[in-house]
């Protein structure tokens, strides 16, 4: 007797010589048949089936006709030629040695084969995916499952076809009502509520989950009494509304219209001669975040400044407004690290505080002011503001807004891949308001857990297997500058920029009707085309889809600013990111940011269409994430850079040419713009290469995929200058990002040197703009790839 194997598929070969045996041991299921009178016996065979991989396992059990099987085909003292004929059985008197070997034998044959049986039936039990569990963040993502021995399989059409099965109106009513909430401020009782009841939802649908804790400094309003305005020695009246950040104390001067507050509205007050030194600077909302209207007006040395509700219109006159003023994001007194132990830094705060005081007022207060102001006349267009303001028109702020340490919590949910677990795109909404926050939070939040609940459900019951994981997640203190969602990114920094590859923001999808807008990285804007291209909202009325869908295609695209709360995904962290909502054409939802954002509002700004909105924001969210996540390779467009690099390029070597011409002093004739014209060339070459390969490639090689993936995932991370602090400067994008190391501040620069500012330094822009070439030159040679393929004449 031999054996090759005791696994499926192995062949059990057994001569016996005895009848007595066969008929006494061999089981009923062994068909035995014998012949005498020197006939041969014949063999048969019998299978195990259900192995682990579900195909059938055989073993053949063979009653051998032939000596020479016996004996290994050559018998010892018989002639060779016997081999040939057949071979007769003899019944011996009674039992030998060599016959109870041989039954021996058969027994053990039997003890292998029933554990065999148990072995095969008792391991697909042991191959079943294990339950969810609570898990970090590292152990959730980073360590991944068993990538599958094939690729998941699932035609992209039946994919779309089952997301938009799934998500219906009527689920968006339910999850408003289950996560609508009259207060909901961040670190609040109402926050921690909301969160249990997105974990919970998690849970339900069978994730992985975690939560993230970091203790952060927060701002409330006034412990007792509040915040003081006065005009012309009149109290304005009672402020509920504050502004997060500003600097505390009391400023007193003259006020100034400055419309919106943008540096273009500042500079005509200049054209006509207007110094804004001390004065107090009244604008309305709009255009640019609180942030950099206070910024603005602090470098031309105001005093502090008022803001006031823009539409007013829509909103009431006593309408109180909330929001904060740090240019920055994430909790200003950790800037660059995360808050998770507080208590071993030491104290610092981020450069984007801002150096004077800001307050909202009401429309009705505004007014009081407007009214009674002297001075030269406003610019057309200006509001409908007839003067802006005299040096006898005074004006006193009074702030005294209280820094409060606060615990806040992002919870998370995983939907784990099947082939490359540890890479994921993210999928997130702010769940605070200052108020109701019903635009603002909880439709996001229920775009959120909706596409959570569909998406798993596509996984456990539809068999859809994404290549890579899905991660969800509910971020808190969303309102003072995308807080709870930046601490995450500075906490895992180290991990994020290599494994995560894209950022899907769920913040005010729904705001108006029936227009498009987004805002995102070049690398998804072809994504986002495609998406758009071959989506056809099905809940919207037929009355308006045409214009709808001419909107998508042709004025879909915005520019990035810097209060969108995927901003610091892209130009700190280096993740592509898109955010995007519905809203009316050439008019904002002004009761973001009120205690008026309530369901009714949204309801009567969107005809009745919120749940059917959200559906359809759900299921174009649905669509991006499900796209990168399905195909071999990433859809991450890295040619759409190549033209912004050179529309940059272009401006900076003009400007240059104008700058040496006038102030050949300043910037020598051997300073050239041909190192960074050949970063330029080398990045287009990289990027054009990769395209090509890409059509060339098998997509069934996994390793090539990978590689390929890695490559186009680099590029948003390598255009973070490797020069600046993320302390001064967190914003570190080159192209996108903001400060003085960005392609569009080295053309600043230069108009500065044109007029000879007082603030241009030549040395400064010169060692900017090497800097910026190598910045650039490294992100094309990373993605050409390997060391020696890189384009490098420089």
């Amino acid at each position: 007797m031999y054996c090759d194997s005791i696994f499926p598929n192995t062949l059990l070969t057994i001569s016996l010589q005895r009848d007595q045996i066969l008929t006494a041991l061999l089981p009923s299921s062994i068909s035995v048949s014998t012949q005498f009178n020197g006939e041969p016996r014949s063999y048969t065979r019998f299978n195990l089936t259900q192995n682990m991989e579900g195909e059938n396992s055989q073993v053949e059990m063979k009653l051998s006709s032939d000596m020479d099987e016996e004996v290994g085909g050559n018998g010892v003292g018989e002639d060779h030629n016997h081999a040939k004929e057949p071979y007769v059985v003899h019944r011996p008197a009674g039992r030998t040695p060599k016959s109870v070997c041989f039954m021996v034998a058969t027994v053990l044959l039997i003890f292998i084969i029933s554990y065999l049986i148990g072995y095969l039936s008792h391991r697909k039990k042991e191959l079943a995916p294990p339950s969810c569990s609570r898990s970090t963040f590292e152990e959730s993502i980073t360590q991944g499952s068993v990538k599958m021995e094939a690729d998941p399989v699932m035609d992209w059409n039946d994919v779309k076809r089952l997301l938009d099965e799934k998500m219906s109106a009527s689920s968006f009513e339910s999850a408003f009502s289950e996560f609508a909430s009259e207060s909901h401020q961040a670190g609040s009782a109402g926050d921690t509520v909301l969160a249990k009841k997105v974990l919970g939802r998690f849970k339900d649908y069978g994730m992985y989950t975690w939560t993230d804790e970091h203790y952060v400094k927060l701002v409330d309003p006034p412990a007792s009494g509040s915040n003081m305005v006065t005009f012309k020695g009149s109290d304005l009246g009672t402020l509920r509304g504050y502004l997060a950040y500003s600097k505390t104390g009391t400023a007193k001067g003259a006020v100034l219209y400055g419309n919106y507050g943008q540096m273009d509205d500042l500079r005509k007050l200049q054209d006509k001669n207007i110094a804004l030194d001390g004065r107090v600077l009244l604008v309305r909302s709009g255009k640019i975040s609180f942030a950099e209207k206070v910024a603005n007006a602090a470098k031309l040395n105001a005093s502090a400044v008022l803001i006031y509700p823009a539409d007013d219109r829509r909103i009431g006159g006593s309408t109180q407004l909330f929001g904060h003023v740090h240019l920055g994001s994430g909790d200003p007194y950790t800037p660059g690290f995360p808050s998770f132990n507080h208590t071993q830094f030491p104290p610092v705060q981020s450069s984007g505080l801002p150096s004077i005081l800001a307050q909202t007022i009401t429309v009705d207060m505004a007014t009081t002011i407007t009214r009674e102001m002297e001075g030269k006349s406003a610019p057309t267009g200006w509001g409908g503001v007839g003067k802006l303001g005299d040096n006898d028109d005074m004006v006193t702020v009074e702030v005294n807004n209280v820094l409060a340490e606060k615990l806040i919590v992002n919870v998370f949910g995983v939907i784990k891949g099947f082939v490359d677990p540890d890479r994921f795109v993210v999928m997130g909404a702010q769940r605070d308001a200052w108020g109701p926050g019903f635009a603002s939070s909880t439709v996001g939040t229920s775009v959120l857990v909706e596409l959570a609940r569909t998406i798993s459900d596509m996984v456990k019951n539809d068999g859809f297997k994404p290549r890579r994981s899905i991660v969800f997640a509910s971020w808190s203190a969303g309102e003072y500058g995308s807080v709870g969602a930046t601490e995450w990114l500075e906490g895992y920094l180290s991990s994020l920029n290599m494994k995560a590859f894209s950022y899907i923001n769920l913040d005010g999808v729904v705001t108006g009707f029936p227009t498009f807008k987004a805002s995102a990285s070049p690398l998804m804007n072809t994504l986002i085309q495609r998406t758009l291209e071959h989506f056809s909202p099905p809940y919207l009325y037929d009355c308006v889809v045409h214009v709808f869908l001419c909107y998508l295609c042709f004025n879909s695209m915005e520019p990035l600013r810097l209060n969108d709360p995927v901003y610091p995904f892209i130009t700190f962290s280096g993740i592509p990111s898109v955010s995007f909502r519905f809203t009316t054409e050439g008019e904002e939802y002004p009761y973001l940011g009120t205690l008026d954002d309530t369901r009714e509002k949204l309801y009567g700004a969107t005809s009745n269409q919120v749940a059917k909105l959200a559906v359809s924001a759900g299921q174009f969210a649905g669509r991006i994430a499900l796209r990168l996540v399905h195909d071999h390779l990433l859809h991450l467009d890295v040619e759409k850079y190549t033209r912004q690099i050179r529309t940059h390029v272009f401006a900076i070597n003009s400007k240059i040419k104008k700058v040496q011409s006038m102030h050949p002093q300043l910037l020598p004739k051997s300073l050239s713009v041909q190192w960074l014209m050949s970063a330029t060339g080398s990045y287009s070459r990289a990027a054009s290469s990769l395209a090509t390969e890409i059509d060339n490639s098998n997509l069934e090689d996994a390793e090539l995929c990978r590689n390929i993936n890695d490559r186009i995932m680099s590029v948003e991370r390598d255009f973070l200058s490797p020069y600046v602090s993320p302390r001064e400067s967190p914003f570190r994008h080159i192209l996108v990002g903001s400060g003085s190391h960005t392609l569009k501040a080295l053309s600043d620069h230069l108009d500065a040197l044109q007029i000879d500012h007082s603030d241009a330094n030549a040395d400064l822009f010169r060692i900017q703009f090497a800097l910026a070439t190598w910045t650039i030159q490294g992100c094309a040679n990373s993605l050409a790839g390997e060391v020696w393929s890189t384009d490098n004449m420089i």
